[in-house]
């Protein structure tokens, strides 16, 4: 795969920063979009208001009613980490509000499949009186007409992109329906349930401001709700965890959710849960980033749903004491090993796979199967299999371990191809092809019979062909420059490190220099820690590369690079994290 190094151009001129603020950060922040301090001031006064956001009020409606009759509440949820800490965050938050029969329900994705089914609907005995998804549903015509047929309201709570047939619920709150006015139409699912939680409190708790300040929150660290009503801040955590690891666009509304919920893990105030994994991660809480988030904690909660069972997930973010969080936490890690290993093993399988049929080479949309692989994984190999190639990548592999006929597949695509959209015009072409599918520009998952393998990777390759073009096809580093000598600086490092929540949408500072190389060693048995000298001042930097491809740097190179800070023993010290590396 070629790879075309480019300079991210600056989107406006910053203007109004003060001389504190290290101009190298202003210019990263402008190749963002972020041009003046109001844009980087993330403080949750500024947090959007729920009143756009369609359907709350029939949602609301619904919850107070149920709150005040005592009714029995399920939240059901989705497998992943989003869908679980939406399902921890609308527990927690329904009982701060007074719901007192509050359980929920997550699918098993072998044996009920995806979102609210009618094999999950049907486990729930004895019936609820209401249902909340979190994270799921929108596609969930035939649960929620399940539900409804047993005398069950449903209220949806769901960011996936709808298709053609709304399902038939009570109320359902998506800023992604069509002519749905909220502004930011990236929230996570657990953003999407946290707003309705505020819009809730604002119903029930109206006292002390209106319901619009209400909404917009307190400072995370002020331990007294305004007014003695419940102080919703307390669940930023879970927002800010679910938000990273579904790796939805961090735009202004959700950098807001996230800082949020990072200040309140660095003050040492996670639930129990979030405080176990970042224990055994070995991540210090009060230097942790969103990067932490998503890297360390979130695979350890997506394994249970991967592997087993979200619920274990779930039970973790939801225990009320270190000892049980401590308890959870390490069958979270202990299924995360064992997902780690399955993964390596299956992504090796398909790096052969690929380059025995030379897919590289030829097909744009590759479509990939194996028998021996597992369902819960194959998002994964797609992932990295997408990262290799350069090209929009769907795995897939037997349902219930090959029990029956189907095959679930997990895609990952690359920009310029919108991959549900482009399962929904092969659905279209060929009707009754794809079983069911749903999800993302980025992401999707489909169900097809194992017979149609080879006919769906036929259509996913032609419709790739239509789509993309051949420069498409060549990916693109876009880094911030080179910067010059003299910027390298402890200051500087700590500047950026604290200017964002960096992630999806939002990428982290990565400058781009040529460096003499005068020596490296292994790190481990995978790493390299290397010495490198700028040629143009003979200044000596330490520097890391994870998981490098070639076998031995050159004596000269280029590297793209994060400039970070090391703490060991109370002390700082910079380094270069090298993510690419070229002969220069």
């Amino acid at each position: 795969m070629s790879l075309q190094w480019r300079r991210r151009p600056l989107l406006g001129t910053p203007v109004g920063w003060s001389d504190a603020v290290h101009p190298v950060l202003r210019n990263v922040y402008a190749a963002r979009g972020v041009l003046t301090p109001a844009d980087a001031e993330h403080r949750l006064q500024r947090l959007l208001r729920p009143d756009g956001l369609g359907g709350l009020e029939a949602a609301v409606a619904l919850l107070a009613e149920a709150i005040r009759t005592d009714a029995a509440i399920v939240v059901a949820g989705d497998y992943d980490c989003d869908g679980a800490t939406g399902t921890a965050l609308a527990v927690r938050g329904l009982r701060m509000l007074g719901a007192r029969r509050v359980d929920y329900a997550i699918p098993n994705r072998f044996l009920h499949g995806y979102g609210l089914s009618a094999a999950l609907v049907d486990t729930l005995q004895p019936a609820p009186q209401l249902i909340v998804t979190v994270d799921n549903g929108v596609a969930s015509v035939e649960g929620v007409a399940a539900a409804r047929a047993r005398g069950i309201r449903v209220i949806v709570t769901d960011h996936h992109l709808p298709g053609e047939r709304l399902p038939a619920a009570d109320a359902i709150v998506n800023p992604n329906l069509p002519g749905d006015g909220f502004p930011s139409k990236h929230l996570a699912g657990v953003g999407v349930m946290f707003y309705l939680l505020l819009a809730l409190r604002a119903q029930l708790f109206p006292q002390g401001e209106s319901a619009g300040r209400a909404a917009r929150e307190t400072d995370p660290a002020d331990r007294t709700p305004p007014g003695g009503r419940p102080d919703l801040s307390a669940l930023l955590d879970l927002v800010a965890l679910g938000t990273v690891a579904d790796l939805v666009p961090l735009d202004f509304n959700n950098r807001v959710l996230v800082e949020a919920g990072l200040r309140r893990i660095r003050a040492g105030r996670a639930c129990p849960g979030i405080g176990a994994l970042l224990e055994l991660s070995r991540r210090e809480p009060a230097l942790l980033s969103a990067a932490d988030l998503g890297f360390a904690v979130a695979p350890r909660i997506n394994a249970a749903g991967r592997l087993q069972d979200m619920r274990l997930g779930v039970a973790c973010l939801l225990a009320e004491d270190a000892a049980t969080a401590r308890r959870h936490a390490e069958r979270l890690d202990a299924i995360n090993q064992e997902r780690r290993a399955l993964q390596a093993s299956m992504v090796e399988e398909a790096r052969v796979r690929v380059s025995a049929d030379d897919l590289a080479g030829d097909a744009v949309g590759v479509a990939l199967y194996e028998r021996s692989w597992h369902a819960g994984v194959v998002g994964l190999v797609a992932s990295q299999l997408k990262e290799r190639l350069h090209r929009p990548v769907i795995a897939f592999a037997p349902v219930d371990g090959g029990e029956t006929s189907e095959l679930r597949g997990s895609g990952r695509s690359i920009a310029g191809f919108h991959l549900r959209d482009a399962l929904a015009l092969i659905d279209a072409r060929q009707p009754g092809l794809i079983v069911r599918f749903g999800g993302h520009a980025m992401a999707a998952g489909l169900t097809l019979r194992r017979e149609d393998f080879p006919r769906f990777a036929h259509a996913f390759d032609a419709v790739a062909r239509e789509r993309l073009p051949e420069e498409a096809l060549h990916a693109v580093l876009h880094t911030d420059g080179e910067l010059p000598p003299g910027a390298f600086g402890v200051d500087l490092a700590r500047q950026l490190q604290a200017g964002g929540p960096w992630g999806q949408g939002f990428p982290e500072p990565l400058f781009d220099n040529v460096f003499d190389c005068r020596r490296w060693r292994l790190l481990g048995d995978r790493h390299w820690q290397l010495e490198l000298h700028d040629p143009r001042d003979g200044v000596r930097y330490d520097a890391v590369l994870f998981n490098p491809q070639e076998a031995e740097p050159p004596p000269r190179l280029r590297a793209a690079y994060e400039l970070v800070l090391d703490t060991w023993q109370g002390r700082e010290r910079l380094r270069l994290r090298l993510r690419h590396i070229a002969p220069a």
